[in-house]
């Protein structure tokens, strides 16, 4: 997967480990950035030998530090930063991403690392949102994911003051799941990637559209009942004793759904 230029990809078994590569941007997300996340994340979805994968940014200063916006003239999509797109897949492929934290996330790299299955926080990790200080705001994923994960006052706090977050004053909060030395977060996330790889994979897939589909509604539905349930139902006798009851105009037999 060479054929990137803003990000980087590499597999080790059943996990890829998936690296923003702009360090001197502060890993911010551009147009380019986002289009080969979303190339990527296809690509990890649809191999049937990953299991899970790790998401960070390259050096010990930033994971990212949120989104590089042309100036717009309009709103056509072609200048619309496609940042949700990203946000979305990875909420709602059927396989985790763990979120290696190894500097500050700020803005939409805190969202980034939020909508994450778990996050791996080194302990320089700095965490914040700084939209009404900028001249911005996240009124989606940036909001509703963060309040389930910190609670309501917080999210607000968070939100509306723009204070800075240790990774120690993240793990209490809630919003990481391991602080570990500087240098060790995509080590360890890998370690809890692999781990997780072990699981059975279509009981993790069920959880992940069962926790998404809180807040994506008919996507997050859809993806259990059609991913999933549809999946397993075309294999089963009913499905096919159906599907050959109507090719021949005959009545199903129902007595084959069950034996």
């Amino acid at each position: 997967m060479s054929d990137y230029t803003d990000i980087s990809a590499e597999t080790s078994g059943p996990v890829m480990t998936i690296t923003i590569r702009r360090p001197e941007a502060g890993n911010k997300l551009r147009n380019r950035t986002l289009s080969e996340l979303k190339d990527v994340l296809q690509r990890f979805r649809t191999d049937p030998e990953l299991r899970a994968a790790v998401l960070t940014g390259e050096g010990e200063k930033f994971f990212c530090i949120g989104g590089e916006h042309d100036e717009m003239s309009g709103l056509d999509y072609s200048q619309v930063l496609p940042i949700i797109d990203v946000y979305e897949l990875i909420d709602t492929i059927a396989k985790p991403v763990v979120a290696a934290v190894n500097g500050y996330a700020v803005g939409g790299g805190n969202v980034l690392h939020n909508v994450c299955d778990l996050t791996i926080a080194s302990e320089a990790a700095v965490f914040r949102q700084v939209g009404p200080m900028v001249g911005s705001f996240d009124a989606g994923y940036g909001t509703w994911y963060l309040e389930d994960t910190i609670g309501r006052k917080r999210a607000k706090e968070m939100w509306y003051l723009n204070r800075k977050y240790s990774a120690a004053q993240a793990l209490e909060m809630g919003l990481v799941n391991e602080v570990v030395p500087a240098g060790e977060a995509v080590t360890r996330a890998q370690e809890v990637a692999a781990e997780i790889a072990t699981r059975s994979p279509m009981a993790i897939g069920g959880l992940k559209g069962a926790f998404s589909a809180r807040h994506s509604g008919v996507i997050g539905q859809a993806r259990m009942a059609h991913d999933q349930q549809l999946t397993l139902y075309l294999n089963t006798r009913e499905a096919h004793e159906v599907s050959d009851s109507f090719a021949a105009k005959r009545t199903p037999n129902d007595e084959e759904f069950w034996s």
